[in-house]
C-alpha cells in the first residue's frame, strides 16, 4: 500500500542524515559508533523549535499512561530507606515475576545502573551480543575491556539477550550458559509468560525495569535477580542505599497491584494495533516492535522522521539502518496530533 510517507522527499538539513554502522558487518562491535537513544527531545527542539510542551514524544518505548502515584508516607522522604522497605519490594518482586526461591533479588537505581555495573562482576574477555539491540550493553562492555560480539563464537566469556529485543520485539529462546549470561528484561512485562525467570540457569542475571511497562522512568527503579553471590557482589559495588526510599514505596504498590497490570496489557495491545493500522495506512510495513513500541520499514526514515518533526511529533531512527523508524504509544490526547501528522 502506498501513502504520504512513500512520498515523502529526502532529508534535508533540518533533520538528521541517514547513515549505516557497525551493525551492517558482523564480528567485533564498535559501541561508540552506536550510543544513541530517544528521548532526545532537547535536541528535536533546537532543530525544529517548540517547547517541552508543544511536542507529542514517541522516541521511547514508556508507557504512555504511567502507574498512579499513590500518597506517600513522610518518611519515605526523610528517613534513609530502612531494610523493610528494601525487603516489602523484593517480596512483591518474587510475587509478581515468580522468581524461584533459589534465587536472590536487588533493587537497583533504574536498570541502566545494573547495566553499567555488571560487566565488572567477571574479568574481561569476549562478550556475545546479538544485534542489532540496546546499545548500553555493548557501551558498558567495552568501557571495562571486553571485545563486543555480534555473532556466537568459541571462547566468550558473557552473553547478553534483550528479550524481547529493542528495537526489533523478537523473544530468544533462552541463552546457552557462559560464565557471565544477562537477560535484560526490561521490555517483558507486556508478555510475562515468554519470561525466562522461573527456566532460566540460577546462574542468569535477569533485569527488570519499571520504566517501560509502568511508564515510570524518572522512578529510576528496576531489580536484578540473580545468585545470592552475584547479588551480592553487584549490592557491593553499589554501596548503601542504592534506592530511595519514594521509589522503593511506589515500586512496591505497582507491582502489587496485578488488576492495573492486567488491564494495562490489554490497553497497550489494542493501541499498538491502532498505531499499526494509522502508520500502515500512511504507507509504512510493520517491521517488528512490542505493545509498547512499533517498529517500522519506510523508503527513507531520516526524511519521515523530519516530516513528522515539522509536525512537533518525535521519533527514533538508528544510525545502522535507513529504513527503521521506531514509535512509541501516544497518549489517549494525542492520538489526532499523529493522525495529523501522517495525514
Amino acid at each position: 500500500m502506498t501513502g504520504p510517507l512513500d512520498k515523502t522527499g529526502p532529508a534535508d538539513k533540518t533533520g538528521p542524515a541517514d547513515k549505516t554502522g557497525p551493525l551492517d558487518k558482523t564480528g567485533p562491535l564498535d559501541p561508540t559508533a552506536l550510543r544513541d537513544h530517544g528521548g532526545n527531545l532537547d535536541a528535536a527542539i533546537r532543530t525544529f523549535g517548540g517547547t517541552h510542551g508543544d511536542w507529542v514524544d514517541l522516541s521511547t518505548g514508556i508507557n504512555p499512561v504511567p502507574y498512579p502515584l499513590p500518597d506517600l508516607p513522610n518518611h519515605a522522604w526523610t528517613r534513609l530507606p530502612d531494610q523493610g522497605a528494601v525487603d516489602a519490594l523484593c517480596d512483591a518482586a518474587r510475587a509478581f515475576w515468580g522468581v524461584p526461591p533459589q534465587r536472590a533479588i536487588l533493587a537497583v537505581p533504574g536498570a541502566s545502573s545494573a547495566i553499567a555495573h555488571v560487566p565488572a562482576l567477571a574479568a574481561p574477555g569476549r562478550v556475545h551480543i546479538p544485534g542489532p539491540t540496546y546499545n548500553e550493553h555493548a557501551a558498558a562492555f567495552a568501557r571495562l575491556g571486553w571485545q563486543v560480539d555480534t555473532d556466537a563464537a568459541p571462547g566468550q566469556a558473557a552473553r547478553v539477550l534483550v528479550h524481547p529485543n529493542n528495537p526489533t520485539g523478537a523473544f530468544h529462546d533462552a541463552p546457552a550458559t557462559a560464565p557471565l549470561t544477562v537477560i535484560d528484561e526490561s521490555f517483558c512485562d507486556i508478555a510475562p509468560a515468554r519470561s525466562h525467570v522461573t527456566t532460566a540457569c540460577d546462574d542468569t542475571l535477569i533485569l527488570k525495569s519499571f520504566g517501560k511497562f509502568w511508564g515510570l522512568a524518572g522512578l529510576r527503579l528496576g531489580v536484578v535477580i540473580g545468585t545470592p553471590d552475584r547479588i551480592g557482589a553487584l549490592s557491593d559495588m553499589l554501596g548503601p542505599w542504592p534506592v530511595s526510599g519514594p521509589a522503593l514505596h511506589v515500586g512496591t504498590q505497582a507491582l502489587r497491584d496485578t488488576p492495573w497490570a492486567d488491564a494495562t496489557r490489554a490497553r497497550l495491545t489494542a493501541d499498538a494495533a491502532r498505531l499499526d493500522t494509522l502508520m500502515t495506512g500512511a504507507g509504512a510495513t510493520l517491521a517488528g516492535g512490542t505493545p509498547l513500541f512499533r517498529l517500522y520499514a519506510v523508503p527513507d526514515a531520516a526524511a519521515v522522521q523530519t516530516r513528522l518533526a515539522r509536525h512537533h511529533v518525535w521519533s527514533r531512527i538508528f544510525p545502522y539502518s535507513p529504513h527503521w523508524i521506531r514509535l512509541g504509544l501516544p497518549a489517549p490526547d494525542h492520538w489526532d496530533r499523529v493522525a495529523g501528522a501522517l495525514a
